[in-house]
């Protein structure tokens, strides 16, 4: 298949790439190549290209800047993913577009379903569900894929974080009444290359399976580093942010069930694979 990757160089669209290009033919586009909120830009990458899939995962990811950049955000998550959305179909491809747990308001006290009621509390997440009224208006075939708290090797994320600080703190303190799934992005970008090949459209919740605070998932990266450093639970209160964080974000992987797909593995075997890695990185 000819697959369009969007927001290539970030985390996941690298491992993506990684993923894809042994079996297909793969169009890894960065910003600097796209820029997804030009409209003639879209349109001429796909008209070249003719993708079978595109998947885009381009996005405005910067949650707390989102509060007060409003504009930008709205331009990107959504009329981004319209100006795309739009020339796939011209072109009929499908159409994979990447979405979050961010959705939700998080006051629920079971994992969420695809199919559920969504009600973003924040910016970014109200951008994000905007993205994907605009992917299930304009695309004929289209797979909605909500994921949480992800890391991967490019960029920074919370376990890079999380190592960078235990070398210069000795105590650290993280939000213990967050609950939600960590994603390995490795792990994602196989379940998204066993979907896309599929006409199995539909939204579909993906992160490693199995739960914890974000305290516990610190934790967890220390234990399995061999990192002897002090963890200290605290609440959202005591780290106060500008955007809000759903408190519980746990989704239910019904499609992934219901389609007959591989879910993904627990989130602690998937800390060890990144860590392993990173570390085979430094040697």
């Amino acid at each position: 298949m000819r697959i369009l990757i969007t927001g290539a160089n970030g985390q996941l669209g690298k491992d993506l790439d990684i993923q894809l290009k042994d079996q297909h033919e793969v169009y890894a586009l960065g910003r600097r190549e796209l820029d997804v909120t030009f409209e003639d830009q879209c349109k001429s990458w796909i008209l070249e290209i003719q993708p079978d899939v595109i998947v885009h995962c381009a996005a405005y990811t910067a949650v707390d800047l989102a509060e007060t950049d409003e504009d930008t955000a709205y331009k990107v998550n959504v009329f981004g993913t319209r100006n795309l959305a739009v020339a796939a179909e011209e072109v009929g491809a499908k159409f994979c577009y990447l979405s979050t747990d961010y959705v939700f308001d998080g006051t629920a006290s079971t994992p969420y379903k695809e199919y559920d009621h969504t009600n973003p509390q924040s910016v970014y997440g109200k951008t994000k569900r905007a993205g994907e009224h605009v992917t299930q208006t304009l695309s004929s075939k289209y797979f909605i894929v909500r994921t949480s708290w992800v890391y991967g090797r490019e960029g920074s994320n919370f376990v890079k974080t999380m190592l960078k600080l235990a070398k210069e703190q000795g105590t650290l303190k993280v939000v213990a009444d967050q609950i939600g799934s960590p994603t390995y992005t490795v792990d994602l970008a196989r379940f998204l290359s066993e979907l896309i090949v599929t006409d199995r459209y539909g939204i579909y919740h993906a992160s490693n399976k199995g739960i914890c605070s974000w305290y516990e998932f610190a934790c967890a990266i220390f234990e399995e580093s061999g990192i002897s450093v002090k963890v200290e639970p605290c609440s959202t209160e005591e780290f106060p942010r500008p955007a809000p964080r759903p408190k519980y974000s746990v989704m239910d992987h019904l499609s992934i069930r219901a389609n007959g797909f591989q879910d993904l593995p627990h989130w602690r075997e998937a800390l060890r694979d990144f860590l392993r890695e990173l570390s085979e990185e430094n040697k």
